[in-house]
């Protein structure tokens, strides 16, 4: 898994490329957490055109960090999910907590 990190307007934009399961889960949670704490970000973008899979652990990383960030007052957005992580996410119940946005530009603009 590879977690590429940036920040536009106090939200962070999380790019995942490969695969967020049990193995990985750990440290990107806490890469993203810290990111969170130290540049106060309020809103989240998960950017996901390289995420190859996902099991229900890294389910749990999105949820969590949807969690941190409703308690800031931010929200999360989902970009260029892939139809199995669609999948999961529809079946997860996340897309009535979290909207999916066809671009990034899409997803900062409804921020």
């Amino acid at each position: 898994m590879r977690l590429k990190l940036e920040v536009e307007n106090n939200t962070l934009i999380i790019h995942l490329d490969g695969e967020l399961d049990h193995h990985s889960t750990e440290e990107v949670r806490e890469d993203i957490d810290n990111a969170i704490d130290s540049r106060n970000i309020k809103n989240i973008i998960f950017e996901l055109s390289n995420m190859k899979f996902m099991d229900s652990s890294g389910v749990g990383v999105v949820i969590g960090r949807y969690k941190k960030v409703d308690k800031l007052g931010g929200v999360v957005g989902i970009v260029n999910s892939n139809p199995h992580v669609d999948k999961i996410f529809e079946m997860a119940g996340i897309y009535k907590i979290i909207n999916k946005y066809d671009t990034k530009e899409e997803a900062l603009g409804n921020m």
